[in-house]
């Protein structure tokens, strides 16, 4: 077989591996999507207290936070493809069995089943991506990735309109899609990472990245804690005043769509101008947004626009802040500040809903949007205030 063959049939392969991969990632962003806003919905129309819903919309984040403790041996052992497999049986399952009971503590361990599968499927197929990508493309690759998800995230909450066919319903689409997918992810040759030995210092990359990045690691934080609070306690918002599950959804969307549509121009911008200029003036704006959602009321088109602003505003946090952490840090710890934006990413993730839970029942019921205008507020501040002490080896 000719080298020409040989390198279309390598071309071939990878097309399709990343078209597979972003599909998983697409119908992945839409379960969360789904499952986030449709299970509060369900425990308020049964009369569950907003605090005990928040803290049970936590479950699914918890999963998620305890798997990065042990997904990496895995993926390392079985490979990629298997650990992908292993994560849709697991959210396919465990989504199947909600309609058939109403018991807290069942939900509660189900959600947290479905944050261990979509980790660990999320963790294979973003680590896949960028060790088979080349070098010159794999910016444009992890961007791929990141559209694919929130493109799912955006479309989930759409499948709380199945809801009135059925209990069951949003469930069985959900897994009727994740079916589909599956068989793609069959037909894939399966991969081995490859193994890296651990450097003298490792113990102290945490401690390092800490001292240089403090301010860089805090937009994961915040996107946790938006993303989740948006989508498990603003659907207990909208009830309360009166806004149709229809409309809730459409709202979610418009989130998600405001944070597609500025994904790609903050990161042009980013590197024109710098992260820091970028994360500060969209944490002011994001500020502002959230402070004027309770003053628009139930004023659909008002809040219409605000939700597309914020998404579009603070929906990139998480992108920018790894991307300036890649400024600043030097290549040999900037894994263990992905680790720590993780970790960032999932307390954020399991406070958003606790906190908006409890907020909404003994304290405002915009406590919410008055909550997160003034974390995004403060962030901005303290961006005024930091001053990187450090640049990668190429910079310097």
């Amino acid at each position: 077989m000719s080298p020409s063959v040989i390198a279309s049939a390598s071309l071939s392969s990878f097309r399709f591996r990343l078209i597979t991969l972003l599909l998983v990632v697409v119908i992945a962003g839409m379960s969360q999507g789904l499952l986030l806003p449709l299970l509060s919905i369900m425990l308020e129309d049964s009369g569950i207290s907003s605090d005990l819903n928040g803290i049970n919309s936590a479950a699914m984040y918890i999963g998620i936070f305890c798997t990065m403790f042990f997904v990496e041996k895995p993926v390392l052992r079985f490979g990629y493809r298997n650990v992908i497999i292993a994560g849709i049986a697991l959210v396919t399952l465990a989504s199947l069995l909600f309609p058939f009971t109403h018991s807290l503590s069942v939900w509660f361990m189900l959600r947290m089943l479905v944050g261990v599968g979509d980790s660990s499927l999320h963790y294979a197929t973003q680590l896949w991506i960028v060790s088979s990508s080349p070098a010159n493309k794999r910016g444009r690759y992890i961007s791929l990735y990141g559209m694919a998800y929130g493109l799912g995230f955006s479309l989930g909450p759409l499948g709380i309109n199945l809801l009135p066919l059925g209990r069951a319903v949003p469930f069985v689409v959900s897994c009727c899609f994740f079916s589909v997918v599956l068989l793609l992810v069959l037909r894939m040759k399966n991969e081995l990472p490859e193994r890296h030995v651990g450097d003298a210092a490792a113990e102290n990359r945490f401690v390092r990245t800490y001292r240089v990045a403090w301010f860089v690691l805090i937009p994961g934080f915040l996107y946790g804690l938006m993303e989740a609070s948006m989508n498990s306690s603003f659907p207990l918002y909208g009830l309360r005043i009166e806004l149709s599950q229809h409309w809730i959804s459409l709202l979610l969307l418009a989130f998600g769509a405001g944070s597609l549509l500025l994904q790609l121009p903050l990161g042009i911008w980013s590197d024109r101008i710098g992260r820091k200029p970028i994360l500060i003036a969209c944490g002011i704006i994001g500020s502002l947004v959230f402070f004027a959602v309770p003053a628009a009321g139930s004023n659909v088109a008002l809040l219409f626009v605000l939700f597309a602003i914020a998404g579009g505003v603070v929906g990139s946090f998480y992108s920018l802040g790894l991307a300036y952490a890649a400024d600043i840090l030097p290549r040999s710890i900037m894994p263990a500040a992905n680790v720590i934006a993780s970790i960032h990413f999932s307390i954020g993730s399991i406070m958003g809903p606790t906190l908006g839970g409890y907020g909404i029942r003994y304290l405002s019921l915009h406590s919410i949007f008055l909550f997160l205008g003034a974390a995004f507020l403060a962030f901005a501040m303290l961006g005024f205030r930091f001053r990187p002490k450090e640049r990668t080896e190429e910079a310097a």
